[in-house]
């Protein structure tokens, strides 16, 4: 196991991740022309490995049985599903042996004329097979035309990985700051297979689930991280893909300067929500009491339950009451968002979400495999470029001390998923966003919509995250069947 200052290199697949991935907001540490040196051999032997496993044994498109659903049954309590497994490498490079059993859940529709509709969810931790029945509610009107599947993604659900200490903390938050320790000691109970979880390996499976399907192409439908792994499938196999709906956008290449982005989004949605002065006491706020962090945790979490933000509290009497020094009402709201937050492994799992996000991000100190010893230096010096409008109404501590970088910094070493192309492909994209939503900003589905060639962007006005489960508006709903029914 890698302790929390190894700098051992990775496996054989992390190396073959480590070293054809690169960063380029932040320089690499400087190396010695010895590192340089073994850098170069261990590249030269990844490329003959990769070219090998790009040559198909003769007669064969692909090595082993082809993939198929298994253990086919009704979905409990969820009638016209089928519910199966699907068996997928532990390691689809064959380095490592080992298997998982995906839970998929299937529409019995298999003449559906626009044919399968792929629903994607999100977390990175949250499974799929439970949630058939209100993502039907939501798309109704599209799918007469089409066969709905979900699953749960590795690491999820039945399948979810635990870790006891690190759940209890963080429950269901991507920005809730986690202690150290309780991130060491996940990443330690993971152990190595850590390295398997990451959304290139969620998109293997997918292109495993397609062909046991029997699909020639398919429609995806992400939500939230869903978006994340919907693109990315998208730019790994883009003739598989008919049309792609992102709804609630994490940008393809996602990395720490999204962190910015989301701060100052905070601004704007206050603006909308409760006003000028709403931002102004949220600011001094966090300048007199340091908790940037947590309030930004909370404000995601409300735009997500009530974009209002006048549940569990009202924000801006708390806030105004806080910058007046009496904390009662905001310490009230904060500690019932705790209570929201608290969820078990099987309904989201931390370990996956730090398995993933860790892989999938870019950092200051470039990425998950890079030594923790010199992360937190990183890290500073990236907060020291940061203006103050660059984080307000917030301050550095915010954009340093949140659940993203608390996750991430002390994680062990691991190898990072690979960076993808700049561009999504020429695929018919349907970008989907609330103008209040904190846990996904607008600014990250602008951002995204910016290089999708044939994507359109739908701004849900008064809508937070999650736009077709939870809007209180149809518009967002109404555009989805439009597209997926055109």
């Amino acid at each position: 196991m890698y302790g929390p200052n190894s700098q051992m290199r990775p496996d054989s697949k992390q190396e073959a991740r480590a070293e054809t991935t690169r960063w380029t907001l932040y320089p690499p540490p400087n190396r010695s022309s010895a590192g340089a040196s073994i850098d170069l051999v261990r590249l030269l032997r990844i490329a003959v490995v990769l070219a090998a496993l790009a040559v198909p044994a003769a007669g064969s498109a692909r090595a082993g049985p082809a993939p198929r659903l298994a253990d086919p049954h009704p979905c409990p309590e969820l009638s016209g599903f089928t519910c199966s497994t699907l068996a997928v490498p532990l390691d689809h490079t064959g380095h490592r042996q080992g298997s998982l059993r995906l839970q998929v859940a299937a529409a019995d529709k298999t003449a559906a004329p626009r044919g399968v509709l792929l629903v994607i969810t999100g977390g990175p931790g949250q499974p799929g097979v439970p949630f058939p029945a209100r993502i039907a509610q939501a798309t109704a009107g599209a799918l007469s035309d089409y066969r709905l599947v979900m699953y749960d993604q590795r690491g999820t659900g039945a399948g979810a990985l635990d870790c006891p200490a690190l759940q209890e903390i963080m429950g269901s938050s991507d920005l809730y700051p986690p202690p150290a320790a309780a991130v060491r000691m996940c990443a330690r109970t993971i152990g190595s297979t850590r390295s398997f979880y990451g959304t290139d390996d969620v998109v293997a499976d997918m292109e495993l689930l397609r062909q046991a399907l029997g699909a020639a192409k398919w429609t995806l439908d992400g939500i939230s991280y869903g978006t994340f792994v919907g693109e990315r499938y998208a730019i790994a196999h883009p003739k598989r893909v008919n049309r792609l709906v992102l709804d609630s956008v994490v940008p393809h290449n996602a990395g720490f300067e999204l962190l910015p982005m989301q701060l100052r989004a905070v601004g704007r949605v206050l603006r909308l929500g409760c006003g000028a002065g709403c931002v102004s006491d949220l600011a001094a706020v966090v300048r007199k009491r340091h908790n940037g962090p947590r309030l930004l945790d909370a404000l995601a979490l409300m735009s997500i339950v009530d974009p209002t933000f006048h549940s569990p509290r009202d924000l801006a009497d708390a806030l105004r009451r806080a910058r007046r020094g009496d904390l009662a009402d905001l310490n009230d709201l904060l500690q019932t968002v705790r209570r929201w937050d608290a969820t078990p492994a099987e309904e989201l799992s931390q370990g996956l979400h730090a398995s993933a996000l860790c892989a999938d991000w870019r950092f200051p100190w470039g990425g998950s495999h890079s030594p923790v010893s010199g992360r937190n230096a990183a890290l500073a010096r990236a907060a020291a470029r940061l203006r103050p409008r660059d984080v307000a109404p917030f301050d550095r501590a915010t954009a340093t001390g949140n659940g993203i970088e608390q996750q991430c910094l002390p994680w062990s070493p691991t190898a990072p998923t690979p960076t993808a192309a700049h561009r999504l492909p020429r695929v018919p994209t349907l970008l989907l966003n609330g103008d209040r939503d904190l846990s996904t900003p607008l600014e990250w589905a602008q951002r995204e919509a910016a290089v999708a060639p044939a994507g359109r962007l739908v701004v849900v006005h008064g809508a937070g995250h999650s736009v077709q489960r939870r809007a209180a508006s149809d518009a967002g709903r109404r555009a989805v069947v439009d597209f997926l029914t055109r």
